[in-house]
């Protein structure tokens, strides 16, 4: 069974979700049968790589909050990932193109380090002190401590059009699926889960999903074939 989870490395309900969602695919029975697939999807396409702002200031101008109403969702956010075990610095955070970083995530995908390379932007966007936006070397970084040659990335961030392709596919997917928000999970392609909810629906997501794949159907299953016994043995 195959999961696909659309986010953005800039969404902090993403981060919360990721972990949510890994609770219950840890507890899940039949966990080694599920294929996880991160997809991309950027809340501030097109935006430009320099253009950088404190958290904060982007949420007062983006959504016409007050600072205090920022701060407090903030600190909201800071207990909900505090719950799931993450560290989350709720002041000082900056705001810019995730752009970069969803190139490198599919350049990841095809070393198989995918999922590594997510967990560290994740942790040194929304954990660390240290900038992740227009700083090349960084994400140079985070992407060797995931595992990863850093020429070959330091290569792909020098080419932008490098995975950009693969980065508009699935941002043109994920409108065609519908998802207009983020983190956005499918299932199967039977089933979508919108948000960061809890590892309780995550789990009956992944159990209901998985109970409704197809029996494989045996299509004449009498000819010749090896198995634990040996192979048979032509008579003629």
């Amino acid at each position: 069974m195959r999961v696909e989870i659309w986010s953005d490395i800039a969404c902090p309900w993403c981060y919360v979700g990721k972990a949510r969602f890994e609770k219950a695919l840890r507890d899940f029975p039949h966990r080694d049968d599920v294929e996880v697939v991160h997809r991309s999807f950027e809340l501030d396409p097109g935006r430009a790589k320099d253009d950088i702002q404190p958290v904060i200031t982007m949420l007062t101008k983006k959504y016409g909050m007050s600072a205090a109403q920022a701060e407090a969702g903030e600190d909201n956010l800071g207990a909900q990932a505090a719950a799931e075990g993450l560290d989350y610095r709720t002041r000082g955070r900056d705001h810019g193109s995730t752009f970069d970083m969803h190139r490198l995530l599919h350049f990841a995908k095809e070393q198989g380090r995918q999922d590594q390379l997510l967990d560290g932007l994740y942790r040194a966007n929304f954990a660390e002190e240290r900038s992740v936006f227009n700083d090349d070397e960084r994400l140079v970084e985070l992407a060797v401590a995931a595992g990863l040659d850093a020429q070959a990335v330091r290569t792909v961030l020098a080419d932008p059009d490098a995975y950009a392709a693969e980065v508009r596919a699935d941002e043109r997917e994920a409108a065609q699926l519908g998802a207009n928000g983020v983190p956005f999970f499918v299932l199967d392609r039977k089933y979508g889960v919108s948000g960061a909810q809890p590892a309780e629906v995550f789990a009956r997501a992944l159990a209901q999903a998985y109970g409704e794949r197809p029996a494989l159907r045996i299509v004449d299953g009498d000819a010749d074939a090896c198995g634990p016994d040996g192979c048979a043995v032509p008579q003629h």
